[in-house]
């Protein structure tokens, strides 16, 4: 998701909003430090409170509600993207809140605390916490970033899931060429063929033992970077000595040969570029699944306390 000028709604909502809840906190638990006179509403009780405590206070368990809420809404997403058909926004909307109401939650999880960490669950909740945020804005860089790369570097990107496929029907054309190569040669030992005929033989020979040797090991390697064939510069160097050792008439299947062993190249950097693009949620997934859960539970013990 790129971060344009779509966005601005939802940075002033978030600006506001944490502007709004910083002056509430500081009513409540810091009156005298305002310049200015406000008077919280009553249920909030008194301002200080009388108990020495954050999250326990009306205003924090508001502040710890909210947050929470937010990270039902959330863990939301995952199933909008799979509802696509659903009526109840879009999903470029659903990222947007997602994005933003995340950040949200910023001030709300600090001013449910205190600012403190508290005793080893809260500490726990929140290295959870700070992992997903974390976690989060890696993904929202690589995403500001990645896509780019991909489209200066990549001359053409396939569909991702279909590249094991892709990959498949290079060899198989990298064998029958072979097969093709060599069959020739038999056929022109079993005439006795001499001359230019025998010279021309050789070099489909080369050509078949290049296929051989190189290109098919390349298509079929599982880390295709640590092949000659995977860089570049080896790839170009590699195929320019093959086509000073045969005529010109060979170069369109030389062409052939390198254009598969660039396919693989490009499919190959595809897959790391998605890979970098997509792997940090394997990370963020995880701890916001843990951080639910743990909050779901710090959330009933908190009841469980109040009400006892």
């Amino acid at each position: 998701m790129k971060i344009d000028r779509s966005h601005t709604p939802w940075i002033v909502f978030v600006a506001l909003a944490s502007a709004v809840c910083g002056v509430l906190f500081v009513a409540n638990f810091f009156p005298h430090r305002l310049p200015f006179a406000f008077s919280l509403p009553a249920f909030l009780g008194p301002s200080p409170p009388l108990r020495h405590t954050y999250g326990g206070t009306p205003l924090g368990l508001i502040f710890g509600a909210v947050a929470f809420f937010i990270f039902l809404f959330a863990a939301a997403l995952g199933i909008r993207k799979k509802k696509r058909t659903w009526p109840i926004g879009n999903v470029q909307w659903w990222l947007k809140a997602h994005l933003w109401l995340t950040v949200l939650t910023l001030p709300l999880v600090l001013f449910h605390c205190g600012f403190r960490l508290g005793g080893w669950h809260t500490s726990g909740l929140m290295l959870l916490y700070a992992i997903v945020m974390l976690s989060g804005v890696v993904g929202i860089v690589l995403q500001q970033y990645v896509p780019g790369i991909m489209r200066e570097r990549l001359s053409r990107e396939v569909i991702f899931e279909e590249i094991p496929h892709l990959r498949g029907l290079l060899v198989q054309a990298a064998v029958e060429m072979r097969d093709d190569l060599k069959s020739d040669d038999l056929a022109a030992v079993g005439k006795g063929v001499e001359g230019a005929a025998d010279a021309d033989a050789k070099q489909s020979s080369a050509i078949a033992r290049f296929i051989d040797q190189e290109c098919i090991p390349y298509l079929t390697a599982r880390k295709g970077p640590l092949h000659r064939l995977g860089d570049a510069r080896a790839a170009t160097a590699a195929f320019s000595s093959l086509r000073l050792n045969v005529e010109p008439r060979w170069k369109a299947r030389i062409d052939l040969i390198q254009k598969w062993s660039d396919d693989r190249r490009m499919m190959d950097m595809q897959t790391r570029l998605h890979h970098l693009l997509h792997g940090w949620l394997l990370i963020h997934i995880p701890a916001s699944i843990a951080l639910l859960i743990g909050t779901a539970w710090h959330a009933l013990a908190a009841v469980s306390f109040l009400t006892s």
